[in-house]
């Protein structure tokens, strides 16, 4: 027997989670007072007189409540359960059974099979309405967190599908931005020079080069640009056309001299006029530091300038290290900044390297910098290299103190290695 006092106007006015509801129970009259009841209430009700029919019920159209007797003949109510919760569905369809069993055992084996509440016969109005309320709750939940991971999968698709997008671009800057170092090894016959660049991200804020002026001049570089990322890869992107390899008109280190010739400008003024142009043409947060330096390859003199950017280094033919410059302005911070000019003079054999401030910086687990001196040891250690493979054992010499392959800073460097001889081949 049901009693159906209370029980209309509760479920009339019950927002609906629960609208498809199944009534299992091989007594007619238990399932027509049951449907009788939920359909007052507003439920799409169907009735099923055994197990095995209301499985096909459910494989036809599952249902949001199942409210499935215990004892029938043929598959009972627990077996029913139990093949019910291995059914594919895409919500969750909440199990009631119902049962005159109360023994505590009894109600674990029914979790077990997958009920999620029990009524007991003869079935009380109120008792059932707490019983659908609590599966209300339970299907609206289910149904809003289904709903929030959909949408959630779907804002992870969207988010992966920019991230590939821009991945793909960022590996396309990347091309682009080592293209600005083009020859990465070069001889002019006086002297050799190569060039080294590391991002540690996939585009990174320095940059390393070299340009011909004359038979007898040439110009290297190294800059790092404040920041990482693609806003500074940028300001590279800018700053290499200021300081071309191939339009040496462009180029605001070379001046033209009489009968079409290229004249070096000093160092300190070609600084200075970058410093000028940063400040008052190009609109940026970002400023720079600069090593910029004029090699003659005939007698061995190196003039440059030091704008903030680490002392070079000076390698004699001996192996013996030398750190020259005193510093300066990085380029980008102070209206009509002075730099100056500095010069050494290299013999057969010596080299001079313009580092970033990614090697000398770079860390161990400990905290300790690899520093100038670690630096200088590494470049005693490999004097007898040349090239670039010096440079790249400069870069595992790196990797061994940091105990890393990746790096915290863009690492780059510039070698030049003098021999004395004549001018440009």
């Amino acid at each position: 027997m049901v009693q159906e006092t209370d029980l209309k106007p509760n479920l009339v006015h019950r927002a609906k989670a629960v609208r498809k509801v199944l009534v299992v129970d091989d007594s007619k009259s238990l399932r027509t007072t049951l449907s009788r009841m939920l359909m007052t209430g507003g439920y799409d009700v169907r009735e099923a007189s055994s197990g095995h029919k209301a499985l096909q019920l459910c494989h036809e159209d599952p249902p949001d409540l199942v409210l499935s007797d215990w004892m029938m003949p043929g598959l009972s109510g627990l077996e029913f359960c139990e093949e019910f919760r291995k059914m594919h569905r895409d919500g969750y369809g909440y199990f009631i059974l119902l049962t005159s069993k109360s023994d505590k055992q009894d109600m674990a084996r029914g979790f077990d099979a997958g009920a999620d509440d029990f009524l007991t016969k003869p079935v009380n109005s109120g008792e059932l309405r707490a019983r659908i309320t609590a599966a209300e709750r339970v299907v609206r939940m289910e149904r809003e967190l289904t709903e929030k991971n959909r949408m959630i999968r779907t804002t992870l698709d969207e988010l992966q599908s920019i991230h590939d997008s821009i991945n793909g671009d960022l590996i396309e800057a990347r091309r682009l931005q080592q293209s600005l170092v083009r020859d990465r090894q070069r001889d002019f016959g006086g002297a050799e020079v190569s060039l080294m660049l590391h991002s540690c991200g996939h585009v990174g804020g320095d940059l390393v080069g070299m340009f011909p002026i004359n038979m007898s001049e040439i110009g290297i570089y190294g800059i790092d640009v404040s920041g990482h990322g693609i806003s500074s890869a940028l300001m590279t992107a800018r700053l290499a056309g200021y300081l071309s390899a191939h339009t040496p008109e462009q180029n605001i280190a070379i001046v033209a001299g009489q009968g079409g010739d290229f004249l070096a400008r000093c160092p300190r003024e070609t600084v200075a006029i970058l410093n000028e142009l940063i400040l008052g043409e190009i609109e940026t947060e970002h400023y720079f530091t600069l090593l910029l330096a004029i090699a003659n390859i005939v007698t061995g003199d190196i003039t440059f300038v030091q704008a903030g950017h680490p002392s070079p280094i000076v390698q004699r033919a001996s192996g013996a290290v030398e750190i020259v410059g005193d510093g300066g302005f990085p380029v980008g911070l102070l209206n009509r900044a002075s730099y100056r000019s500095e010069t050494v003079r290299l013999a057969p054999g010596d080299r001079f390297l313009i580092h970033s401030d990614g090697i000398t910086e770079s860390r161990r687990p400990d905290g300790r910098m690899l520093s100038e001196v670690g630096l200088s040891a590494a470049m005693q250690d490999a004097r007898d290299l040349r090239g670039l493979v010096c440079l790249e054992t400069l870069v595992c010499r790196m990797t061994d103190f940091t105990g890393s392959t990746r790096f915290e800073d863009d690492v780059s460097a510039v070698l030049l290695e003098f021999r004395g001889r004549s001018g440009m081949s």
